[in-house]
């Protein structure tokens, strides 16, 4: 809640504690005083004083009891001390910062921030004002805060979200854009480690020997670079390549607390590795190196999305070596052709072909997220290319029982696309290319008589380090078989396909998360913005109400002094429905947050339900509505918790009354349905249209053209009964027609 209650405050700031605030020590105080006094100790908002000394230092006043309560500091304690004093070096210099603009302005400002009190970290959205003397010296600040650590963390994950997904868009700009790799693994590093905010991150690369060598290092930490170096892990010749190559990832918190072998925990020790993040890299089947990540002055605890966002890196950074090695292979096959040119004339011209195709599918996948267009494109060119009857792309169900051809060019043979077949149908062709082996055979194509058409076909599997994703078939009408660098080609065009079929597969998978952040921020926008606007209108009349009041008890006024219970009544009913609102607040958030399980208690509804419903008897008499009760005596007891359950009725019998208007009924019941008993509160004289009723349960939703009796609320009643019916396992519902409506709330036995 964030509450501004310096008018409030003003003049008890010319104090310097919460005794002497409200008048001289030892005398009687005052009304006015005894209440600015009560409202500094109980008001829910956290108020701190601070002193403007002469030189422009900055001494602590005093705390209210909500901010002593917040930051787990007493005021006393904190009197006379400087910010330094109770905060880091870094926090005090931020507070120091805000508090001298303060004064430099002269004016209030705002600002939101995170500090450390006693090593817990929090979040804090703060307005500072400046008071002055007769000189129009500024003396002194008075700061309001609210803690918005829960309202934080919803802002940070939707940046964290669009700030991995940039990275993970760069890294993919950069190896469609083929830049090198060493340039690629440098600036790669160097963002992972801005990202993860550690002090350094490696990629290692295993040597044929099984040692390794330090190819990139991205480091603040203190010591010696590790670039460059051959590093042996003692403990790594045994299991961990085992583990490893499982494409499992090692995530080590604190070296000494993580049960690591002792030769490995000195091993990282000689490193100064104090946490450390290690996510293997994969060239097709093969581990090729480590991505790693290290926190080196502390222990480190690592986040899920830290850990993935690794993951998705290494993936990227195996394409990219891959890649790299496509490119070298391309430019040795271009040498070789070049040194044969007059042997090899019509090879070289294919591989250059080769060389714009994989071109301009590394465009499209940088330029289209959508796998379609490059997948069509490909089985065109490919055709064209390899001088094919016929190019197929298929992939494989997620169980991978069943492949699809969803790609398709061809100049002469029948269409196919869209075709399904079974893989056991075929399982002597299928079994190699599940091994992620290519296939190549002969085949007699029926139905071409009397002129027999011998085909031949070659199949290379689409896949990633995650897993098979299809297959493309060439067909060719001849006997002749498809050479090993035509088969070299397609492999690396089938790489190619995965990055496209996987890019996009990713790419669906951001949107839908994206979505899902930004309609929770939406929501928790407007949900805030109601709330605001709900506590302001309480607080503007207490505001005004003081005011009021401190102008009655002047010597000028004070024939006017009759109005002030009637000012002390609008205080005290205001304040009743500010903390009534916060405990439906309160209440609302428990019951979000996943809370514990409602404690059952069986109970007889027949004689429960009397007493809570003759307690209403008074005030519908007084606005002249009829209150009835009907339970069937056959009802079963019911087992539920009594607090919650007790706070539904009251709240629905509260609903009721206040727009049923004078004259009509108000009718509770119960009975047996099925398996669950049913409870009813209606009210006749009234009826909500399908928009109203489609929004009754919503946050601050209200109906006011409906409440006969003009009576006040929070405006969570409702979606505070919803809530509650829900965490103790029913369900509820509302149903309004014919001139009345009817609220039925079912619990299963």
């Amino acid at each position: 809640m964030n509450i501004n209650p310096v008018e409030s405050t003003i003049e008890l700031t010319k104090l310097s504690s919460p005794e002497i605030l409200f008048g001289t020590e030892g005398n009687e105080k005052s009304s006015s005083e005894q209440f600015l006094l009560s409202m500094y100790n109980s008001v829910q908002a956290s108020i701190f004083v601070v002193d403007v000394l002469e030189d422009g230092d900055f001494r602590y006043v005093a705390l209210n009891p909500t901010h002593e309560r917040w930051i787990g500091i007493r005021s006393d304690d904190l009197r006379g001390k400087k910010p330094e004093d109770i905060l880091c070096a870094i926090d005090a210099a931020k507070v120091r910062q805000h508090y001298t603009d303060c004064v430099r302005f002269g004016k209030t400002i705002s600002y939101e921030q995170c500090l450390q009190f006693q090593g817990i970290p929090s979040w804090w959205s703060t307005t500072l004002t400046p008071l002055r003397d007769s000189n129009s010296r500024i003396y002194r600040l008075i700061g309001t805060s609210s803690n918005i650590t829960n309202i934080t963390p919803v802002k940070q994950a939707v940046g964290l979200q669009v700030e991995r997904e940039q990275l993970l868009e760069a890294i993919a700009r950069r190896i469609h854009q083929s830049v090198e790799l060493e340039t690629i693994l440098d600036q790669t590093t160097k963002e992972l480690r801005q990202f993860l905010n550690c002090d350094r991150v490696l990629i290692y690369r295993f040597e044929a020997d099984g040692s390794g060598v330090i190819i990139t290092e991205s480091s603040v930490a203190a010591g010696d670079p590790l670039l460059g170096k051959n590093i042996t892990d003692p403990c790594f010749s045994g299991k961990h390549p085992q583990h490893y190559g499982r494409g499992c990832i090692q995530v080590v918190e604190d070296i000494y607390a993580a049960g690591l072998h002792p030769c490995h925990i000195d091993f990282l020790a000689s490193l100064q590795v104090k946490a450390n993040l290690v996510v293997p890299i994969f060239k097709k089947q093969d581990m090729w190196g480590l991505l790693i990540a290290q926190h080196c002055h502390q222990p480190r605890q690592w986040q899920q999305t830290e850990t993935d966002l690794t993951l998705q890196l290494a993936t990227q950074i195996g394409i990219a070596v891959q890649q790299a090695k496509l490119h070298r292979q391309i430019k040795d096959l271009k040498a070789k052709m070049e040194l044969q040119q007059h042997k090899q004339i019509n090879q070289l011209q294919q591989v250059r072909n080769f060389q714009g195709l994989v071109g301009r599918m590394t465009e499209q996948i940088r330029d289209s997220l959508e796998e379609t267009q490059v997948l069509q494109t490909v089985t065109q060119e490919l055709a064209e290319l390899l001088n094919l009857d016929r190019c197929q792309i298929e992939l494989y169900s997620s169980c991978q029982t069943l492949v699809t051809i969803t790609y398709e060019y061809t100049t002469k043979l029948p269409q196919s696309q869209g075709l399904t077949r079974q893989i056991a149908d075929r399982l002597e062709v299928y079994q190699p290319l599940l091994q992620k082996q290519p296939l190549q055979f002969l085949e007699i194509v029926p139905g071409w008589q009397p002129k027999l058409l011998v085909m031949s076909q070659m199949a290379c599997p689409i896949f990633d380090t995650q897993g098979l994703l299809g297959n493309i078939w060439l067909t060719r009408a001849t006997q002749e078989a498809f050479d090993e660098f035509e088969i070299e080609l397609v492999q690396q065009v089938a790489n190619e396909c995965a990055i496209a079929i996987r890019q996009a597969q990713l790419y669906k998978q951001t949107q839908a998360q994206v979505k899902e952040l930004e309609k929770r921020d939406r929501l928790k926008n407007q949900f805030l913005r109601s709330l605001s606007q709900e506590l302001r209108t309480p607080i503007t009349s207490i505001s005004l109400a003081v005011q009021t009041l401190e102008t009655v008890l002047t010597p000028a006024e004070i024939s006017n002094i009759e109005i002030v219970p009637q000012l002390l009544q609008i205080l005290h009913n205001e304040c009743g429905r500010e903390s009534k609102l916060i405990n439906h607040l309160l209440t609302l958030t428990y019951l979000e947050a996943e809370p514990e399980p409602p404690t059952l208690i069986a109970i007889d509804l027949q004689s429960w339900l009397h007493p809570i419903v003759e307690s209403f008897r008074d005030l519908t008499n007084c606005q002249r509505q009829h209150l009835n009760l009907r339970v069937d005596h056959a009802l079963p007891p019911l087992e539920t918790d009594i607090t919650n359950f007790e706070r539904i009725v009251t709240e629905l019998l509260n609903h009721a009354c206040k727009y049923t208007p004078a004259g009509e009924y108000i009718t509770v019941s119960a009975h047996l349905t099925e398996n669950a008993v049913e409870l009813n509160i209606t009210n006749s004289g009234i009826e909500f249209t399908s928009n109203q009723l489609s929004r009754i349960f919503e946050p601050f939703y209200h109906l006011c053209e409906h409440d006969p009796w003009k009576h006040s609320g929070t405006g969570l009643e409702l979606a505070l009964v919803q809530k509650m019916v829900r965490h103790l396992g029913g369900s509820i519902y509302v149903h309004s027609a014919t001139g009345q409506t009817t609220f039925s709330v079912k619990f299963p036995l």
